[in-house]
């Protein structure tokens, strides 16, 4: 199945909406900020300007305005405009969610107009499918494998991280990992860090699936996934570099020799995803002709002219 040309447009018009609103967000932080590099540093979680000042956006808007952009790109060029549409619709209204209990009238405002967009997104990836002229091309097998072991590991490691958090913290903050309650300093947008975990889990676990079952839509669903997961590992990293914790490792406890770990599994394991689902998939095999309809075979032997 692929989708006609008007739900091609309108899909990629509505990312394009998306786009904007995180847009607009992200100049409202950098006036405030005053650069781009204080902002970044923010995102990765600097002490420094958490106690300083507070943004709006968080580490997963530049990364949704990424996905956004290359969802429009794939709307208006490729045959998987479809699962595009319908996976990044759904990741959104997965993790805004939260922000209907948010705090502040512009971040409830900016919550409803982001569901409503991306709600707009499945619905048009739903009702303007029709027959496709040709079938899709599936991922690679290795690639496809490698791609899935990949994610599903990133899944696992998120969960386990929750599972950690929830016994080493008191259930009200527990909770309020969940609910982003006022105990967490979060910026405006950000989503609940425990929601966000377990909503990517979710999806490095669909990305997976499709990928070991070399669905169509495995390419849509993992280059997602392994944006949003090279995008946390890097910003893991550069905390890390930035304030000497991969220069003293020896000194550092076992949690923050994980979290180090995890960090870097997310770089490059995002990393590698992106570029073994960016290999062509492979052709799909034309169809076999009947044999009722293969030409009679000339008698043996030949009769004279024929």
């Amino acid at each position: 199945m692929t989708v006609t040309r008007p739900a091609r447009l309108t899909g990629a018009a509505l990312c394009g909406a998306l786009a904007l609103v995180i847009v607009v967000w992200l100049l409202r932080d950098l006036a405030a900020f005053g650069s781009l590099a204080d902002l970044g540093r923010y995102w990765a979680g600097d002490h420094a300007f958490l106690l300083r000042s507070r943004s709006a956006t968080s580490l997963l808007d530049p990364l949704l305005l990424l996905a956004y952009a290359a969802t429009a790109l794939t709307a208006l060029r490729s045959s998987l405009a479809g699962p595009a549409l319908a996976a990044a619709g759904a990741l959104t209204l997965a993790l805004r969610l939260p922000g209907l209990w948010a705090t502040g009238v512009d971040a409830l405002v900016t919550t409803l107009l982001t569901l409503a967009l991306a709600s707009g997104l499945v619905v048009t990836a739903a009702l303007g499918r029709q027959p496709a002229s040709e079938p899709h091309a599936r991922p690679r097998t290795g690639p496809a494998v490698a791609a899935g072991v990949l994610c599903a590991v990133a899944a696992v490691v998120g969960v386990a991280w929750e599972v950690h958090w929830a016994r080493a913290l008191p259930v009200e903050a527990t909770v309020d990992r969940f609910t982003g309650g006022r105990s967490l300093l979060l910026p405006a947008l950000a989503v609940p860090p425990a929601w966000l975990s377990v909503m990517l889990a979710a999806l490095f676990l669909a990305a997976a699936g499709s990928a070991f079952a070399r669905a169509p839509h495995a390419r849509p669903l993992g280059l997602l996934a392994g944006l949003l997961l090279a995008g946390s590992g890097l910003a893991g990293v550069a905390t890390a570099l930035r304030t000497g914790w991969a220069a003293h490792l020896a000194g550092l406890d076992d949690t923050g020799r994980l979290a180090l770990a995890t960090s870097a599994y997310g770089l490059l394991a995002g990393a590698a995803v992106l570029v073994l689902l960016s290999v062509r998939g492979a052709p799909h095999p034309a169809p076999r002709r009947p044999v009722a309809a293969l030409p009679p075979a000339p008698p043996h032997p030949r009769p004279p002219g024929w």
